[in-house]
């Protein structure tokens, strides 16, 4: 049995946030509800409530709720239409598939002068002959009964014989009523009876019920009992597949490869690099906070959503160095591990590099002695002539010219006599030689030069 509890409310109020003092419509169908209870003391504001789809056997304590409009509490057990003269704004009930058979009830509905629809198709009162007259005679105000407008003159013909189609209907009704009276106790005898012997499923299906208020609850706890024993077959089976906790590691400690996920994956080895790469092909759009990336110097591991992905790896891995990136295309996961031990490796056509400073010095005194030569050969062939000023200011005697033999006299103080000579010389950067020299011609030394 379900009881409606303020939790329960709370949590089919979740468009209001929860807030009861303020809630203008709740869904409550569908949760085996046995009574109505505590509603028009927490949701005096209620405009709609739904209640179809349950196990209520009578209609009660919605006496506070002034501002419902709505009523909805279709495929339940009630029998009686009561509770709701206090329910001023009511504009629309609806009792589908119920077990009304006492139709004299409606006349409660009459100071509801707001109601305008009315439903009561599959209850036993919508068989009896009449019926809709009644309905429409009884309820002035009411504008449509089981989806059907009611007409001006329909409701005319109604009031006028009145009083015959209510006698029909008494009649009717009593008859439902002692009929009701012997399916209840039948029902109640067949209840203790399958409380006492055990039936199996296949009987208590196959076998026939009756429309009876007793025939659906006993349904109804036909249905929580299998369901009960399947939710515990359903945690055993549990327990059974439980497995034992994946381990890791072998009997000495070393990592194992593992695939729970069974994904496919790219592994390889960058020997120019000097690292490991490891390629996963994650789902795009699994979050990431759905991955844990561990690299180890032995192993690499990452879990997606639980399950686990390892690897081992021959080489050890600097850990602080590793990076994983995932790419925001496809999603894949790329982890990046290089070797914890670099190693530097020569390719085979590289040589020893020359001594490129040499090469070069030997190329320059090879083009300046070059240079040299030719210049020397140039300066060779080149003819000059040295001329002597007249206008210098010196007074050199050019008759004395070298040095005097021995036992010939020197002449410092002769007087000066300008001649011109021209000495036919061959020139290289420094004077070397001189062609023709006057015997005369004093030496340079001797003169301050």
């Amino acid at each position: 049995m379900v009881f409606i509890t303020e939790d329960l409310i709370r949590k089919r109020a979740e468009h209001n946030e929860m807030m009861l003092s303020t809630l203008e419509e709740v869904s409550l169908h569908q949760q085996e509800i046995e009574k109505i209870e505590h509603i028009d003391k927490w949701c005096k504001e209620l405009k709609i409530l739904y209640l179809q789809s349950n196990l209520i056997p009578k209609i009660e304590n919605l006496s506070h709720l002034k501002k419902l409009e709505y009523v909805n509490l279709a495929l339940n057990n009630i029998e009686e239409i009561e509770g709701l003269e206090k329910c001023e704004c009511l504009k629309k009930l609806d009792l589908t598939v119920n077990f009304v058979g006492k139709i004299s009830s409606v006349k409660t509905l009459k100071d509801n002068i707001f109601l305008e629809e009315l439903y009561l198709v599959g209850n036993p009162c919508a068989q009896f002959e009449g019926y809709r007259d009644y309905v429409a005679a009884c309820l002035p105000q009411l504008k449509t009964l089981d989806g059907t407008t009611i007409e001006t003159s329909e409701r005319i013909k109604a009031q006028q014989n009145f009083r015959f189609i209510e006698n029909k209907i008494i009649e009717q009704e009593n008859a439902y009523l002692v009929q009701r009276e012997i399916e209840r106790e039948e029902g109640l005898n067949e209840l203790e009876s399958a409380k006492i012997e055990e039936v199996t499923d296949e009987e208590f299906w196959s076998k026939p019920s009756k429309h009876t208020p007793e025939a659906r609850y006993e349904i109804q706890k036909k249905i929580e009992k299998q369901n009960e024993e399947k939710s515990g077959n359903k945690n055993r089976l549990e327990e059974l597949k439980k497995k034992a906790p994946r381990r890791t590691f072998d009997e000495r400690g070393k990592p194992l490869n593992i695939n729970e996920a069974k994904i496919d994956f790219h592994f390889e080895e960058d020997d120019e690099e000097q690292c490991y790469r490891l390629e996963l092909p994650v789902y795009k759009h699994m979050d990431t906070s759905l991955l844990d990336c561990d690299v180890q110097p032995s192993y690499v591991r990452v879990t997606l959503k639980g399950k686990i992905f390892q690897l081992t790896l021959s080489k050890e891995v600097n850990c602080d160095s590793s990076v994983a990136k995932r790419s925001q295309i496809t999603g894949s996961l790329q982890i990046t591990m290089p070797f914890a031990k670099q190693i530097i490796k020569t390719s085979p056509n590289s040589q020893k590099p020359k001594d490129t400073t040499a090469i070069k010095t030997a190329h320059k005194s090879a083009e300046k002695g070059e240079n040299d030569s030719k210049l020397s050969e140039n300066e060779k062939n080149k003819t000059e002539f040295l001329e002597v000023d007249s206008s210098s200011g010196k007074l050199v005697d050019l008759n004395v010219v070298g040095k005097p033999e021995k036992g010939q006299a020197t002449k410092r103080n002769a007087p000066y006599k300008p001649k011109s000579y021209f000495a036919d010389v061959s020139c290289s950067q420094k004077v070397k030689n001189l062609i023709e020299v006057p015997d005369d011609l004093p030496p340079l030394d001797d003169f301050g030069f």
